[in-house]
């Protein structure tokens, strides 16, 4: 690996400014409260009756929270508020259901944390049952789940598989010891590996690696090391995330030692490294984070975006369901109340959560359209958004036009059919994005670095 070069350190300095990760536009801090329960119900009767739906259900716990962790997640070694939330829950997705048009499909199923295989074998069981009894599922939906290796047992995996599960994410962040230390969390080599095989033996063809670039204490050499450990592994997915450092908004990283954190261009080139061995081991780059393997259909099928990161997932109704958690309707975007008790209290009393949310407007739509585009393929069709906005585009292709006549860097270019990012201004795809958002003032705080 080459030395970063004088100019391009000064460029990342420049850069490095705090951006969104753009999972929606507009983004998740300019929801606001006037979108509640009665929106939500309004929407979701508006659905058309053959809709295709994708469900997100959000497990807010963990057995003990790690230091880097910005979720909305809890730490809890007592089974019984797990159970109790649980049963909230349920409440909630019959509720939810009941207002959804009798003939809607759903084509696409997340559970999230937190660590959703916190929950028993049996409790699994039960929310799988509940989510197929409320809600018309495809023959075969994509069914995803999120894992913490040091959770798993042979049992949770039998009734994960049995409730129709077929992909999976681990959380490996980094197997190095020190960093794992510095992030507290301890996650061998060996527990990760059994948890694959035991999902491969019973037949899960798609893994992926959730990893963390930019931790404390974590190196050139460590980190490629760590990769070197997946390849390993094989995953057909990794997801290879900038670590956002927030200790104002998630308070336990104020555990981890700032002075041991790299710097934005050891940063850069930690990503621009992983970049290299992953593309020398036959993955595929995906948008900013993501690498999958060649015939992986994150590879091979359109890529879209979403609060889950990159997905082939191509409904425009998301269920968001659980404390947290976040949808998105054809009419804009909704979130339920953040902590379980107040969460739990708004289920018991109204069947839903909803506390905020955002409205979309015919600026929204059009921005949301670009922004999304250059996070997956790094650039957009004119026609595509003359087609899609009419008349709305012509002031949008002239602030792209403007970008171009702007930019100092060789970051943007026009073509032929649009506009596109070089080879150069990739890395800093995010940095183009918020050239078009209309929502964005940057400051310390809200956002994590942009590289």
């Amino acid at each position: 690996m080459n030395p970063i070069k004088i100019d391009e350190a000064a460029l990342v300095m420049r850069r490095a400014a705090p951006l969104p990760r753009y999972t929606s536009y507009p983004t998740a801090n300019h929801f606001v409260p006037t979108v509640g329960p009665a929106d939500y119900r309004k929407w979701l009767g508006a659905l058309e009756d053959d809709a295709a739906l994708s469900l997100y259900v959000h497990i807010p716990y963990c057995n003990d929270l790690c230091w880097y962790c910005a979720c909305s997640t809890k730490a809890t070694h007592r089974y019984e508020p797990v159970a109790r939330y649980l049963e909230t829950l349920q409440c909630e997705i019959a509720s939810v259901a009941a207002l959804l048009p009798r003939r809607h499909h759903v084509t696409h199923i997340h559970w999230g944390g937190g660590s959703p295989d916190i929950l028993s074998a049996p409790d699994i069981a039960r929310l799988g049952d509940t989510l197929r009894r409320n809600f018309q599922f495809d023959d075969a939906p994509e069914f995803a789940i999120e894992i913490d290796p040091r959770l798993m047992t042979e049992a949770k995996a039998d009734v994960m598989v049995g409730i129709g599960i077929n992909r999976i994410s681990i959380g490996v962040q980094d197997f190095d010891p020190a960093v794992q230390v510095a992030i507290g969390r301890s996650q061998g080599y060996e527990v990760t590996k059994a948890t694959v095989d035991m999902f491969r033996a019973r037949d899960v063809a798609s893994v992926n690696f959730d990893l963390v670039y930019g931790l404390p204490q974590q190196t050139m050499q460590s980190l490629s090391r760590t990769i070197e450990q997946v390849l390993e592994l094989s995953p057909d997915r990794i997801a290879m995330f900038g670590y956002a450092h927030l200790p104002w908004k998630a308070p336990n990283q104020k555990l981890i030692d700032e002075k041991t954190l790299p710097g934005p261009i050891e940063r850069f080139k930690m990503a621009r490294q992983v970049t290299t061995q992953l593309e020398d081991a036959d993955y595929r780059q995906l948008g900013l984070d993501h690498f999958a393997r060649y015939d992986d259909s994150l590879a091979t099928k359109p890529l879209h975006r979403n609060f889950q990161g990159y997905t082939t997932d191509r409904t425009n109704a998301l269920i968001g369901l659980g404390a947290s958690a976040i949808g998105k309707l054809p009419q804009g975007y909704m979130q339920n109340a953040v902590a379980a008790a107040d969460y739990a209290s708004r289920i018991d009393q109204g069947g839903l959560a909803t506390v905020r949310g955002r409205a979309l407007t015919p600026d929204d739509r059009l921005r949301a359209f670009v922004i999304e585009r250059l996070m997956c393929d790094f650039e957009f069709s004119a026609a595509a958004v003359m087609r899609n906005f009419d008349d709305a585009s012509s002031a949008l292709l002239d602030e792209a036009d403007a970008i171009v006549a702007e930019d100092g860097d060789g970051f943007v270019e026009s073509t032929t059919t649009g506009f596109r990012l070089t080879s150069l201004g990739r890395p800093f795809v995010r940095n183009i994005c918020a050239r078009f958002d209309a929502y964005l003032k940057v400051a310390a705080g809200q956002h994590s670095l942009s590289v």
